[in-house]
C-alpha cells in the first residue's frame, strides 16, 4: 500500500506531476513573512524531544486537542512531554480532513523520516524515530533553514526590539538571510491606555528621544524606521482587526495623543481611537514608501475571545477566529489618501475571511501603477486560510481578477522550524491545479511557459518584487 506522504502527494494527473517535479520542487525558499525568534537562529537552537520541537507554541495543534477533549494539562500544561505528544497521537486519527493532518504528516516524512500514520499504536515509534534525527548535530534551527533550501526569512519585530540577534546571525556568516521586519502594532493600542503609555516609555529609550507629543512619536518612529533599514529591513507589517481610514487633520490627531499620554480620565473615545490609529497608519506607510519597503497588511482576526483562558494563558493560545469586519470603503479611502500624496508604498493584503477575496482581487487593481508588476498584490492563504481549499480560493480570485503570474508566492506565518513543509504544500497545490486547468484544455498544454510562472510563483517573483539581493535563480 502507497505510503499516505509519497512523490505525488496532492498531484492529480501528469502536467501537474511535471510542473511540481520540473520545476518547483527545485525551487529555494523565501520565507518574507514568519514569526520565528531570532534569537534562536543566532543560538542555532536545539530541542531535546519531538514535543518541544512540534507542540510548543503551535496553537493549532493546541486548538485540535481541545476540540478533542483534551484537558489544558496536556496542551500548554505541566504534564510531560512524551504525554502531550501521545495526546497528539490520540488525536491525529481523529483530524482526517483538517489541514494538520496534511502538515503533521508532511513534517514527520520530511524532517524524521517517517511515513507511517500517527497514531496511538505508532506513537512510540515515531517518538524514538524523533530522538534519533534531534540528536544528529544538524537537526538544529540553522541545520534545518539549511535542510529546507531556505534563502532568506523575514522576521517580525517590534519598533522597540534591539535587533541584537540579527545582528549576531549576519556577524557568524549563515548562509541563510535573516532581516526584520518592522511591526508597529503597539502604536496603535491607544484604547488601552497603560499598556501604550507603558510601550511609549521603551519607545523613548529604543530611540533615545523623549515621545511626550504626536510629533515625538513619529520621530522616534521614523529614528526606528531607519535604524530597521539599516539592518536590512525590507518589510513592514500592519496586524488589524480592520482597516482605518477615518478622516482626521493632524490637530486632533495631536490632542487625542496629548490627553491619552497625560493621563487623561477615560482615555480615547472610540471615534478618537479611529482617528489615531488612521493617522499612524498613513504615517508609517509614508514611511515605508519613502524608505523604498513593502508594506503588509494583515486584518480580519478577531483576538482573544475567550476571557477566561486569555486570563490564565494570554494572547496567542488559540483562541482567535475569523471576523467579519465591512473594510471595502475604508480600504479604498486608505489606499487613496496615501496615492493622493505619492505616498503608498508596495503593499501586500491579507485576509483573514476568505468573503473579501474578490472585494480585495477589485481593489487592489484600482491603485496598481507601473514600472512595479504587481505592485499591490493579493497575499496568500493566511492563518485559518493556509491550507487547501483557502488557497485554491485566493488563487482563483487572484488569477480571475489580476495576475497570478505576478504573484509573490507562500510563506510560513509560523514561529516553528519544521513549518517550511508549508512551501511544499503551497507548491503542489499550484502545480496540481495549473495542471489540471491543462489536463482539462482551460490553458494551453505548454510545460516549459507554465512551468517558468511556476518558478516565478515559487521564488523569482518575491527576489524581484520585495528587492532581496538574491541570485533569480536560488
Amino acid at each position: 500500500m502507497k505510503p499516505f506522504i509519497h512523490d505525488d502527494f496532492l498531484l492529480q494527473n501528469g502536467p501537474a506531476r511535471e510542473l511540481y517535479h520540473g520545476y518547483a520542487a527545485a525551487m529555494p525558499i523565501i520565507d518574507y513573512h514568519c514569526h520565528l525568534p531570532p534569537a534562536e537562529v543566532a543560538d542555532d537552537r536545539r530541542w531535546q524531544n519531538l514535543t518541544q520541537v512540534w507542540l510548543g507554541g503551535d496553537h493549532y495543534k493546541w486548538r485540535a486537542l481541545r476540540s478533542n477533549g483534551v484537558d489544558e494539562r496536556f496542551i500548554t500544561g505541566d504534564a510531560p512531554d512524551r504525554e502531550k505528544f501521545q495526546k497528539l497521537a490520540e488525536t491525529m486519527p481523529y483530524l482526517l480532513r483538517n489541514p494538520l493532518f496534511d502538515w503533521s504528516h508532511l513534517e514527520l516524512a520530511r524532517y524524521f523520516g517517517v511515513t507511517d500514520l500517527l497514531t496511538p499504536a505508532t506513537a512510540e515509534a515515531v517518538w524514538q524515530a524523533a530522538a534519533e534525527r534531534l540528536a544528529q548535530p544538524a537537526f538544529s534551527a540553522r541545520g534545518l533553514m539549511t535542510a529546507s533550501k531556505v534563502r532568506l526569512v523575514c522576521t517580525t519585530d517590534d519598533p522597540c526590539d534591539s535587533l541584537e540577534h540579527h545582528v549576531r546571525v549576519r556577524a557568524s556568516g549563515f548562509a541563510v538571510k535573516v532581516l526584520p521586519t518592522w511591526r508597529p502594532d503597539k502604536a496603535l493600542a491607544i484604547d488601552r491606555p497603560a499598556f501604550w503609555n507603558g510601550w511609549l516609555d521603551r519607545l523613548e529609550a529604543a530611540a533615545g528621544v523623549p515621545v511626550r507629543t504626536w510629533d515625538d512619536l513619529l520621530a522616534a518612529l521614523q529614528k526606528r524606521h531607519d535604524v530597521f533599514a539599516s539592518v536590512g529591513c525590507r518589510l513592514s507589517d500592519y496586524g488589524l482587526d480592520t482597516v482605518y481610514a477615518e478622516p482626521y487633520t493632524e490637530a486632533e490627531v495631536r490632542a487625542i495623543f496629548a490627553y491619552v499620554r497625560q493621563g487623561g480620565k477615560g482615555g480615547a473615545k472610540p471615534e478618537e481611537v479611529r482617528r489615531y490609529r488612521s493617522a499612524v497608519l498613513v504615517a508609517c506607510m509614508t514611511m515605508d514608501a519613502q524608505a523604498g519597503w513593502s508594506a503588509q497588511i494583515h486584518y480580519g482576526a478577531m483576538r482573544n475571545n475567550n476571557t477566561r483562558m486569555f486570563q490564565s494563558l494570554g494572547p496567542d493560545t488559540g483562541f482567535d477566529s475569523i471576523g467579519d469586519w465591512n473594510v471595502a470603503e475604508p480600504m479604498s479611502r486608505l489606499f487613496d489618501r496615501l496615492e493622493q500624496a505619492d505616498a503608498l508604498p508596495r503593499t501586500v493584503i491579507y485576509t483573514l475571511n476568505p468573503r473579501d477575496n474578490e472585494m480585495i482581487g477589485t481593489m487592489l487593481g484600482n491603485f496598481q501603477r507601473g514600472p512595479v508588476a504587481g505592485r499591490m498584490q493579493f497575499g496568500s492563504g493566511w492563518w485559518f486560510n493556509d491550507q487547501r481549499d483557502g488557497m485554491l480560493r485566493q488563487m482563483e480570485a487572484l488569477s480571475q481578477l489580476g495576475l497570478l503570474s505576478r504573484f509573490v508566492g507562500m510563506l510560513t506565518d509560523s514561529r516553528s522550524f519544521l513549518s517550511y513543509t508549508r512551501h511544499e504544500y503551497f507548491r503542489r497545490v499550484l502545480c496540481n491545479l495549473l495542471g489540471t486547468d491543462m489536463a482539462e484544455g482551460r490553458i494551453p498544454h505548454d510545460i516549459a511557459w507554465t512551468g517558468e510562472i511556476v518558478k516565478d510563483i515559487c521564488y523569482r517573483n518575491a527576489v524581484r518584487y520585495f528587492g532581496f539581493d538574491l541570485p533569480l535563480e536560488g
